[in-house]
């Protein structure tokens, strides 16, 4: 399917919210309980939030959802769920439809867009690390509880929380080159591809699991020590690695924690 046929644009309407609503439990799988609601999309796109959604002819394949939020009296917007059906991913949907939220963000007057992500999930940690430029500096445990989705494996929703400078030197030197700025790596942390296969059964679940607290003891050390992460390799074997180093940039709003 090719990707460039794809519309990315805001959604309109109750009937294009619901839709997302559609694809949000196809993807993830939650139960009732734990699926974002309608209101929610409505009242993200009346407060200044966000609701875009990628249409391959009427049907909708991706959305992205994003409500604003203030911190030290900025106001940023938090991109709370990033959706793609499953047979239209790997084509760049994803990207494209967070450069419309940067672009849509930098009409407003925003400079900051936030969201977290599985540190376990190596193809998101490349996209937002090598094809979007954010960096990461937080780390949190545990964030959303025990989910139900079959994604999460049963582990704790332990999260990254990715940071986008959208006029940041980085952003916009890889929006123009394609590639990151380089920098001295100082320390690597490693993510093995049999990750998924690991949190899918029962039986090897420990392994994912010895996994997670390994690395999130290392991200927490890193980040104490004022180390972000500022790139992500990915091997012919599918395993990632995050490589993490100073930030020679000032971007911060204070009181991040």
């Amino acid at each position: 399917m090719s990707s460039e046929a794809v519309v990315i644009r805001r959604c309109q309407g109750l009937d294009e919210l619901r839709a997302c609503i559609a694809l949000q439990k196809e993807i993830w799988n939650f139960t009732d309980a734990e699926l974002v609601p309608l209101r929610m999309f409505v009242v993200a796109d009346k407060v200044g939030g966000q609701v875009i959604g990628a249409f391959d002819d009427d049907e909708i394949v991706g959305f992205a959802l994003s409500v604003p939020g203030t911190r030290s009296g900025h106001v940023y917007l938090h991109s709370h769920m990033l959706a793609v059906r499953k047979e239209h991913r790997d084509g760049g949907l994803g990207r494209r439809m967070k450069l419309l939220q940067r672009e849509d963000a930098l009409a407003r007057g925003i400079e900051l867009i936030e969201w977290t992500f599985d540190p376990l999930e190596i193809k998101n940690a490349y996209l937002n690390i090598e094809k979007l430029g954010a960096i990461v500096r937080r780390y949190n445990i545990n964030q959303y509880g025990l989910t139900s989705s079959p994604l999460q494996g049963g582990l704790p929703s332990d999260r990254l929380i990715a940071e986008w400078w959208l006029k940041s030197t980085r952003v916009e030197t890889l929006l123009t080159t394609g590639k990151n700025p380089s920098f001295p790596r100082e320390t690597a942390i490693e993510v093995p591809a049999q990750i998924y296969e690991w949190k899918a059964a029962a039986e090897t679940r420990g392994k994912a699991q010895q996994v997670q607290e390994r690395n999130r003891d290392h991200f927490l050390q890193s980040f104490e020590d004022r180390l972000a992460v500022l790139g992500y390799e990915r091997d012919s074997e599918g395993n990632g690695k995050f490589l993490l180093g100073k930030w020679d940039e000032k971007w911060s709003y204070a009181s991040e924690g």
